[in-house]
């Protein structure tokens, strides 16, 4: 007999669990190089279990991508809390926190991943998804105006090459240029 009320299904519970593990691979490996068997060996469970859970790779990948733009909202949106109220404090610390978030290589490495894939028209259509969800919530919590908000998305993607690159550390003159004013996680 099936079960009622609140209780989750084994599906249910382990959606998440598959969700995180598919964040993880497919941040190390990218979509190409990531298999749904390596995704199902990370959550400990079987590959036909995966397939029953998402019915291919990239609807795995877009909900790991989901996941990542989710945390990346929920982070902005607590540094938000304390930071002064103006529009450019408020970008100023989430700018910070986004900093701080991206030392997790994970959220990075699929943002990157999924830019490399957004032809695949699923990814792609995440992808545009997240960065609006992003856009749109720094646009409304801070209440800075579009200039404000588009230079705030501009240099979280130059903290994304920065990072990437490994432009961190190099005394060259271009790369300071790169830098100059943006704060990284050590």
């Amino acid at each position: 007999m099936a079960s009622t009320g609140s209780t989750l299904s084994t599906a249910e519970s382990r959606r998440p669990v598959v969700i995180a593990a598919a964040l993880t691979k497919f941040a190390d490996g990218g979509f190409h190089g990531t298999t749904i068997a390596d995704v199902a060996r990370e959550a400990k469970i079987s590959p036909a279990y995966v397939f029953k859970l998402f019915p291919g790779k990239a609807s795995l990948f877009a909900a790991a991508l989901e996941a990542c733009y989710e945390e990346i909202v929920q982070t902005l949106g607590q540094s938000a809390e304390i930071a002064d109220q103006s529009p450019a404090a408020i970008l100023d610390a989430m700018g910070g926190a986004y900093a701080e978030l991206i030392g997790d290589r994970r959220l990075l490495m699929m943002q990157v991943h999924a830019q490399s894939v957004a032809d695949v028209p699923e990814i792609g259509q995440v992808l545009r998804s997240g960065i609006a969800h992003v856009t749109t919530f720094a646009q409304e919590r801070s209440g800075g105006n579009d200039d404000e908000v588009q230079q705030f998305m501009a240099y979280g993607q130059l903290c994304h090459l920065i990072v990437t690159a490994g432009v961190d550390g190099i005394s060259d003159r271009w790369a300071e240029v790169l830098g100059h004013g943006i704060r990284h996680p050590g």
